[in-house]
């Protein structure tokens, strides 16, 4: 299943999370935002790998806050009916790092970008309470947020 046939169940995803509707420049972004903070986990990873002596990156290396780990539990529990897991694989690319990946971390990965896209989507209702779509500006904030933050 490719990523465009799979558009509405992300549509349907960020609804069921938070009530918003994304257009094509928003799921464009969202591609975006998922790789590059996928990216800068598994980048923090590397490090806490190496700093243990290990030259494999495994789940457990991964720096996820709590409350990303809730938003992991929310999409796996969410994805039972969406069945977005295929598509987020796709989109969520394995970066090259310095580090091999553990078969376990890179088959986690759709998990982790369903985690974030939950993230990303609460974030939007929280810093803009009444939003329904996005505008550009709002996905400046919420990057800037995550960059942060993540």
């Amino acid at each position: 299943m490719t990523v465009i046939a799979g558009i509405p169940r992300i549509e349907r995803l960020l609804r069921s999370a938070a009530g918003l509707d994304f257009d094509k420049n928003d799921l464009r972004r969202h591609e975006q935002f998922v790789n590059r903070k996928i990216h800068d986990l598994l980048q923090r990873g590397c490090a806490i790998a190496k700093a243990n002596g290990r030259d494999v990156l495994l789940p457990h290396d991964v720096p996820i806050t709590g409350g990303l780990q809730r938003c992991i539990h929310e999409f796996r529990a969410l994805d039972e009916d969406i069945e977005l897991r295929p598509i987020l694989d796709q989109l969520a690319k394995l970066p090259p790092l310095e580090l091999e990946f553990s078969d376990v971390l890179a088959a986690n990965l759709a998990d982790l970008a369903g985690g974030l896209t939950i993230a990303l989507a609460r974030s939007f209702k929280i810093v803009a309470p009444g939003i329904k779509n996005p505008d550009t500006g709002d996905w400046d904030r919420a990057f800037a947020l995550f960059d942060l933050l993540l």
